[in-house]
């Protein structure tokens, strides 16, 4: 829940900020359309067209919808991209309880006195099989994944386990 929770609340920022620059723009173009035109045609430029072609798609998409070009060319926001929080904490949600239920396993499968390291190192591991599955599905780099993944994680651990200690938690 805190993984969802927190998804949420950060996609949700995202989406405001978006919103914020969406407005903004709109204002933008109300006042100076112009300047914006310019600098969608400068954008343009930048990416390889020449002056005069770079303006008459300026000059067209601003006609068809200009906040719909200025907020896909110039801010970087379209719907494909759109901050979507409920999708976002949804996916955490599911991610999070699949990749709790193996090492969940461990817990019922040995006995207590191995439980500290057998629920640690596994939850390492699944870290490291599940990062990894995870890139070679999105199709990144499976190895830079990997070693990001198990570190972070390990790192995560290591810092949980000193906090615990620091208050007098010992497990097992």
């Amino acid at each position: 829940m805190s993984m969802a929770a927190g998804e949420y609340v950060s996609v949700s920022s995202q989406a405001d900020t978006e919103r914020a620059d969406l407005i903004r723009e709109q204002t933008e173009l109300e006042d100076n359309p112009e300047h914006e035109q310019a600098e969608l045609t400068a954008i343009y430029v930048r990416r390889g067209l020449d002056a005069e072609l770079a303006s008459r798609v300026a000059t067209q998409l601003m006609e068809h919808d200009a906040l719909g070009a200025h907020a896909r060319d110039e801010l970087g926001i379209s719907e494909a991209l759109a901050a979507r929080p409920v999708q976002a904490a949804l996916a955490s949600a599911g991610t999070f309880a699949v990749g709790a239920a193996l090492p969940l396993l461990i817990v019922v499968l040995l006995p207590v006195s191995l439980l500290m390291w057998a629920v640690s190192g596994s939850s390492l591991l699944f870290l490291a099989l599940l990062g990894s599955l995870s890139a070679k599905a999105g199709g990144a780099p499976v190895f830079s994944s990997l070693r990001r993944v198990t570190f972070w994680g390990a790192l995560a651990m290591a810092l949980t386990a000193g906090v615990g200690a620091l208050f007098g938690v010992v497990a097992g």
